[in-house]
């Protein structure tokens, strides 16, 4: 322990340093390495709902006749992808077989034993909202921990968020809906040490507020260190090694520390380049390691993972693993294997710019009633019994009935666009990444879209390759950035969609419309048909082959995006774009993202969710993204949106730690004006945030979440986010801590150990604290002796690191 303020200040009082139940210093020593065991459980005599059908009205899920369709696997048996778990599945059952459990307050007992995780497979039956309950699990020493088990929508216009299983429709009482749907995975941590008696589901059953359904639960066990999965993917390390990523559980009773453990992987045609390092993993946690692997032919091997200690060595056997990077294909299953980047998974911060001619009307109405002011065209021409923002009569005031949205195209100057400027702002923000609007859903481009259209603004407006000119700017000024291309598949009124025109809003649709028609827009005051200008007629009479790829092409190859951002993502060409686009990046050595909007469930790298808040308490394994916007509900730009309306600097950076410390990437959006000029506003609190994200990236870039909590938060406890990295380990204050009797308390089981240096990050005097641990497992309280002198140093967020020692 590092002694020093602490020391003198709780002098005489007995210091015990541990993280978790039983945990101890134990030096560069190996302590036994086996391979976990998945061990699942049979919840049929729990079931109480259908969830699968073979056609429409078989099965009703969520009360109304609707139910997945039959899945394609193999029961009773699935094994997850991501986790390697094992489940009792049950599938198709028959026609009147339940074949899942809504959840309400069951206790389902399990084989005596001491286990290190519980995963499940659930979904809820709510279309739109996220449902969440605690389920409790009980030891056989009387006590018990929680998780909050939490699942998405089923189903969604959008791919907004891939499941753990993913199914290409959904059965309606009376018929098919493409949409996809999805099972969810979650993996709750378990008390370490301790033996598992009980598991009592939530009570979460209300038809009205939707209702948590489990399809399978299992329990992960193992001995000390144990190793879960080895999971080769498709990615690269710097050399060209395939990246193999090991997860490895801590079921014993002490901390893996000193130098640490380092792996490799041993097998026939295999070489490890890159070997993996471990430096801290305690009782109860999990860490995915990743080794590089440098393989002679892709196939099937019997593969050892090594642990080497520098004293002894041990291993564990993996049969029939799949080594080798593929060329890429438009099978789904080829499709499903590629993944985000690890520089994206490391980014954590981007910009999201939404520019276009809908900035010249730039207007969303203010909150409560605002909606998204890029949308403009669309509620102020269809809908208007459901315009709760009144779209449809400001664009009669503003503009008159003679008014079409093509009207704006001379009003979009960019006359005040500087776009070394923009990304001079984006670096100073600490973002690592930003995505512009290379076409909405008004079909309007800003880079070159050739023969597929003039709709550009190479051709109208400001007459200049905008998107071309920003990234140049980044290469030229901002060269770490990394840049990508928002790109909305369809277009709300190109007449060449047609054929493709799809209803998003059931419940507003006028009858005899659709939401995205693929005809032209009608001036909703007159009924004349709206122009669409620079409109080119597709050749073959395709949108997807004539607009929609091409167009996509140009951004991949022209541009050099390094994400595609996709957006309202129907029919599309995603399979045959992607496979082409991620063999073509992987001859120049470059890892690119395709984000879960582009129409296809397989091809999706991370999840999107938008103006939505991070998971309350648990992280998400998957790779995911939140978007929003600085202004209150937004994209766009709002004039009706006022200065102090917008995300202040303290506000982006509580939600960028929030979301980091879940395993999500913030992609924060701006509006510019018409002009080209950044509210002054955004610009300022952008800038302001950024100083503090920059003096304290070391905890927020490239590391992982904390898979034995990702906060604290309570009436008597302080606001608390985690993050670590390989080295070090950081505890983030959302809100100022409190010092007691000249310490500041956090009550975690936080991985601090003997010898480990804590500081308070960036803070002049905040080197070398004093500190200690009380109490045991998950009645760990880390304290650190701390005044408020030094914590008047720092502000909007505090952030204390624990280097291993």
């Amino acid at each position: 322990m590092a002694l020093g303020t602490l020391g003198r200040i709780l002098a005489g009082l007995p210091c015990y340093v541990a993280a978790l139940a039983g945990a101890s210093n134990a030096g560069p020593q190996i302590l036994g390495i086996s391979k976990a065991k998945s061990v699942p459980l049979d919840l049929s005599p729990f079931y109480n709902n259908k969830a699968f059908g073979t056609y429409p009205g078989e099965a009703s899920f969520d009360t109304i006749g609707q139910s997945y369709p039959v899945p394609e696997l193999e029961t009773p048996y699935y094994t997850s992808g991501d986790t390697s778990t094992l489940y009792s599945f049950p599938g198709y059952a028959g026609p009147a077989a339940p074949d899942n459990v809504i959840c309400d307050g069951q206790t389902v007992t399990v084989p005596g034993g001491s286990y290190f995780s519980a995963s499940f497979l659930i979904s809820g039956d709510s279309e739109l909202a996220t449902l969440s309950g605690n389920v409790s699990f009980a030891y056989a020493d009387g006590g018990t921990s929680s998780y909050e088990l939490r699942s998405l929508g089923w189903f969604s216009f959008l791919t907004v968020n891939r499941g753990e299983l993913m199914f290409p429709s959904r059965f309606t009482a009376t018929g098919v809906n493409r949409n996809t749907s999805h099972i969810f995975e979650r993996t709750a941590p378990l008390s370490p040490g301790k033996e598992l008696r009980a598991i009592t589901l939530p009570e979460l059953s209300s038809p009205e507020g939707g209702r948590l359904h489990v399809f399978a639960i299992s329990l992960w066990a193992g001995a000390a260190v144990s190793v879960q999965s080895i999971r080769p993917t498709q990615k690269w390390l710097d050399g060209g090694a395939q990246a193999v990523e090991i997860t490895v559980n801590n079921a014993g009773s002490e901390c893996v520390a000193g130098d640490g453990l380092v792996l490799s992987i041993l097998g026939l045609g295999l070489q490890t380049a890159n070997k993996g390092h471990l430096k801290r993993l305690c009782p109860g946690d999990q860490k995915i390691v990743t080794v590089g692997v440098e393989v002679s032919h892709n196939h099937l091997v019997n593969a050892s993972v090594v642990f080497d200690d520098g004293v002894d060595q041990q291993s564990v056997s993996f049969e029939n693993t799949q080594f080798g990077l593929i060329d890429w294909t438009e099978d789904l299953d080829s499709l499903a294997r590629h993944e985000s980047p690890e520089w994206f998974n490391g980014a954590k911060f981007g910009i999201f710019i939404h520019w276009g001619p809908y900035s010249v009307t730039g207007w969303g109405n203010s909150s409560p009633h605002e909606s998204y002011a890029e949308w403009f065209w669309w509620y102020s021409t269809h809908h208007p019994q459901a315009d709760r923002s009144g779209f449809f009569d400001y664009r009669l005031r503003t503009y008159g009935p003679d008014w079409a949205y093509d009207d704006t195209f001379v009003d979009f100057t960019a006359s005040a666009f500087d776009a070394r400027a923009w990304v001079d702002l984006i670096a100073d923000a600490g973002a690592t990444y930003f995505v512009l609007t290379a076409k909405h859903h008004d079909g309007f481009a800003l880079f070159d879209a050739g023969a597929s259209s003039n709709r550009t603004a190479l051709l109208h407006g400001p007459r200049r390759d905008l998107l071309g000119e920003l990234f140049a700017a980044s290469a030229a000024h901002q060269p770490a950035l990394r840049r990508g291309t928002y790109f909305s598949l369809p277009e709300w009124f190109n007449p060449d969609f047609g054929p493709y025109g799809f209803d998003q809003f059931d419940a507003a649709a006028v009858p005899g419309t659709v939401s995205w028609p693929g005809v032209p827009a009608r001036n909703p005051y007159t009924g004349a048909e709206e122009p669409y200008v620079g409109h080119v007629p597709a050749a073959s009479g395709d949108f997807l082959a004539d607009v929609m790829q091409p167009q996509m092409e140009t951004l991949a190859y022209a541009y050099g995006t390094d994400i595609m951002w996709c957006d309202c993502g129907a029919a599309n060409v995603t399979a045959r774009f992607a496979a082409a686009w991620w063999n073509a990046t992987r001859a120049q050595r470059r890892q690119v993202a395709l984000n879960s909007r582009c129409g296809l469930a397989a091809a999706a790298d991370f999840d999107t969710p938008e103006y939505a808040a991070a998971p309350a308490s648990a992280a998400q394994r998957r790779k995911w993204e939140a978007n929003r916007g600085m202004d209150p509900y937004s994209y766009g730009y709002n004039r009706a949106t006022p200065d102090e309306a917008y995300m202040s600097a303290r506000e982006v950076i509580h939600t960028l730690v929030d979301v980091v410390a879940k395993n999500g990437n913030l992609l924060l959006d701006i509006g510019p004006r018409a002009d080209g000029s950044i509210v002054e506003a955004e610009a300022n609190n952008l800038r302001e945030a950024g100083r503090w994200i920059r003096a304290h990236g070391e905890a927020i870039y490239n590391t992982t979440y904390w898979f034995v909590q990702s906060q604290t938060a309570g009436v008597e406890e302080p606001n608390v986010r985690f993050t670590q990295t390989d080295g070090a380990f950081y505890v983030l204050f959302l809100d100022r801590p409190v010092v007691r009797d000249g310490a500041v308390d956090i009550a975690a089981p936080v991985p601090a150990l003997d010898g480990d240096l804590v500081s308070l990050l960036t803070v002049e005097g905040g080197q070398d604290l004093g500190w200690r641990v009380t109490g045991q497992g998950a009645q760990a309280v880390l304290r650190i002796g701390v005044s408020d002198a030094l914590l008047d140093k720092d502000e909007f967020c505090w952030v204390f690191k624990i280097k291993y020692a």
